[in-house]
């Protein structure tokens, strides 16, 4: 397994997904799936690149994997170190390291959304194509899948949405509230 801390020597090469934090978990199967029939689409194989996390990255980096394409797994980095995920995303990375042929290391706080952002739009900059796992809604403070979006299109990232039939999300606790 390769090793780059920042490098976009791919620029422009990658196909990048971002999309909701919250799926269902019966929802993940059917993304994965939705997945896996647009990167069959492909005649020949690019990088597929995700960052870290729970729900549509796992997803994503399975069916990049069952068809049969290189993965690269970005991973938060503090001062060149891996930093630790979020408890949400600690079995997830597990398995995205061992399903990643790369790492690359980016400098952004995991437990930070400003910061995950900012390495989501790297993530989206350094893409040919963003395949986005939203429902159409707005951008609500927490969950940022219509900013990247927006942030692709305006940048001439092409953005594919996938949505599949029978696809929800999860309703999270909202922090800070009692109950």
């Amino acid at each position: 397994m390769r090793t780059a801390e920042d490098d976009d020597s791919g620029t422009g090469g990658n196909i990048a997904v971002v999309g909701h934090a919250d799926l269902a978990p019966d929802t993940l199967p059917l993304v994965e799936f939705a997945l896996r029939t647009r990167l069959a689409r492909w005649l020949a194989p690019v990088r597929a690149m995700v960052r870290t996390g729970a729900g549509t990255p796992l997803a994503f980096g399975r069916a990049a994997r069952a068809a049969g394409w290189p993965l690269a797994l970005v991973i938060p980095t503090r001062t060149g170190m891996p930093a630790m995920p979020p408890p949400r995303d600690r079995r997830a990375t597990g398995e995205l390291l061992t399903l990643a042929d790369r790492v690359r290391l980016l400098a952004y706080d995991p437990m930070d959304r400003d910061s995950c952002i900012g390495a989501d739009e790297r993530l989206v900059a350094s893409s040919r194509l963003l395949l986005a796992v939203w429902d159409g809604s707005p951008s609500n403070g927490r969950d940022a899948t219509a900013h990247l979006v927006t942030y692709a299109r305006a940048r001439g990232v092409p953005v594919e949405i996938v949505w599949p039939a029978g696809a929800t999300r999860a309703v999270l606790p909202v922090p800070g509230a009692a109950g």
